[in-house]
């Protein structure tokens, strides 16, 4: 067999895993040209055409449906070998990607990246901020963080950073100007900053205090879509928030916020770290795992993960 029988096997199924030269590009650190480039010589070589292109997608032809089939078991245990015998040994290094949304980012990312990317010099981190699911094993993500319990089947999840609860947020100006509201359902006349959530839908207000629970279609002349420009507008007393807490406890402790109704807010299940169920946890991975349980550097849990289920609730 000649050497240049196998060019290009990795690179076709990297393609094929995420239906995308882009993606594919990210995943194996090189340019989406050169990639193009390797798979247009692999089909030369071949005399068939691997993928119908368009200028949205990429998919198998029925041919490249049956090749890849063939190569796929081989090229993954070739590529495990590989990773394990340089995963070994070391400090955890290479680019990490992860789709979190900005709420993720403010409560769970933004507090300890300093200290992560001091700790371990050697790991690059490139993260998308985006409230909407996404495929990350499609678009060539390491992992993503969403909010809540559920994430899909051939996903692993596990439970980072803190509980979490929500609270109703608003600045001493904001309250100087227009009074304290009294009982949560004072709220319904206050101007209250809305968020709409990636399904399109403004959220209401859900509170619970004991067995009592509210459901506030609170109302504002601001509506949002992001987690940062919320809290910002809180801060800058264009209105009352909800947010969850967090990223907004060290505004109350300065004093910058008040929080209202602490009673009345709701313990949530809070967020979730999710990998593909293929792939074999990386050393950079495993370290911001380790991270995010333990800030001061402790050890990777023994805990099981979460099972797996049908969908993933989003903040």
């Amino acid at each position: 067999m000649r050497q240049d029988q196998l060019d290009g096997l990795v690179t076709f199924v990297c393609v094929a895993e995420h239906s995308s030269f882009s993606a594919a590009a990210v995943r194996l650190g090189v340019s989406p040209s050169a990639v193009s480039q390797v798979i247009r010589n692999l089909e030369r070589r071949l005399g068939i055409a691997l993928f119908n292109r368009t200028t949205r997608s990429v998919s198998l032809t029925e041919a490249g449906v049956g090749f890849l089939a063939k190569v796929h078991p081989a090229v993954n245990v070739l590529t495990s070998a590989a990773l394990e015998l340089g995963d070994t040994t070391g400090a955890p290094s290479g680019l990490l990607r992860l789709n979190v949304p900005r709420s993720a980012y403010m409560s769970i990312l933004q507090p300890m990246l300093s200290a992560f990317l001091e700790a371990y010099p050697q790991i690059d981190l490139e993260i998308s901020m985006e409230n909407a699911f996404v495929d990350i094993v499609r678009l060539g993500f390491d992992a993503g963080i969403r909010f809540g319990d559920f994430v899909e089947r051939d996903m692993v999840a596990i439970k980072v950073g803190p509980k979490v609860r929500m609270r109703i947020i608003a600045s001493p100006a904001y309250l100087a100007r227009h009074g304290t509201p009294e009982q949560p359902t004072d709220l319904l006349n206050h101007n209250c900053i809305c968020f709409r959530s990636s399904g399109g839908v403004i959220e209401r207000w859900d509170l619970a205090k004991g067995k009592e629970t509210l459901q506030l279609p609170v109302r504002g002349r601001l509506i949002v879509n992001d987690s940062a420009a919320l809290v910002q507008s809180a801060l800058d007393g264009n209105g009352i928030g909800y947010m969850i807490s967090g990223y907004i406890d060290r505004f109350i402790e300065r004093g910058e916020l008040v929080s209202l109704f602490e009673e009345w807010g709701p313990e949530l299940p809070g967020f979730t770290l999710y990998y593909s169920d293929r792939r074999r946890v990386t050393r950079k991975l495993r370290a911001l795992i380790d991270f995010l349980r333990d800030p001061s550097g402790g050890h990777f849990s023994d805990a099981p993960p979460l099972r797996p289920a049908e969908s993933l609730r989003i903040l």
